[in-house]
């Protein structure tokens, strides 16, 4: 199976790290979004990454449907058998996916946009969702149980991406969450090498 990713992608780091987690090996073949690459466009008509493409000739995008695919075919079940743990992996792996999106809004606001065009509205609109939410994982801090799912590497994927582009803007007064990558770290060693990477 081949992924194309980029490195700095948080929901690729999600993806490549739950893909070792259940014992799939794929080959990963780095890829720029802005270029519009053949190879993406033509099986995600969306050009966003991270896409999967299965053996089969299959096109999966979107991180969540990649995730739920890996879930299905590794040799280690991603999700909680139990209907009420699974969900809550799902809304903390929503969670975590929300968080993401506004944070790249904001990084692609300051790139994409003249700067006398940039919008701090906008920019300060996400950051309250962002806070909202970092907030809301500080004071729930996620539970390393026996058993790592989709939303512990979802959360990791997302506090690398915050590490990688917001370094000391974030976790002012949350102790207990700026701590977590250490202890998630200590579970999933692979963790310092497919977190977000510039």
């Amino acid at each position: 199976m081949k992924l194309l990713f980029a490195p700095a992608s948080p929901y690729s780091s999600k993806v490549r790290m739950a893909a070792r987690h259940v014992g799939i090996e794929l080959e990963e073949i780095r890829v720029n979004t802005a270029e519009n690459p053949a190879e993406l466009v033509d099986n995600n008509p969306l050009g966003k990454i991270p896409t999967l493409l299965t053996d089969d000739g299959i096109a999966i995008f979107d991180s969540r449907a990649i995730m739920r695919y890996l879930h299905r075919m590794g040799k280690t079940r991603l999700y909680p058998k139990k209907d009420e743990k699974q969900t809550e992996a799902d809304v903390l792996e929503a969670l975590a996916d929300g968080i993401c999106d506004s944070l790249l809004a904001i990084v692609y606001e300051k790139r994409f946009r003249p700067p006398e065009l940039v919008s701090q509205d906008a920019i300060d609109r996400q950051w309250a969702k962002i806070n909202r939410g970092l907030d809301h994982l500080d004071r729930h801090l996620p539970k390393l149980g026996k058993k790592l799912h989709g939303g512990h590497f979802a959360v990791a994927a997302m506090l690398g991406y915050l590490m990688l582009r917001f370094p000391g803007e974030w976790e002012n007064g949350r102790a207990a969450l700026a701590a977590w990558p250490a202890d998630f770290a200590k579970r999933f060693e692979a963790y310092p090498a497919l977190r977000p990477k510039a």
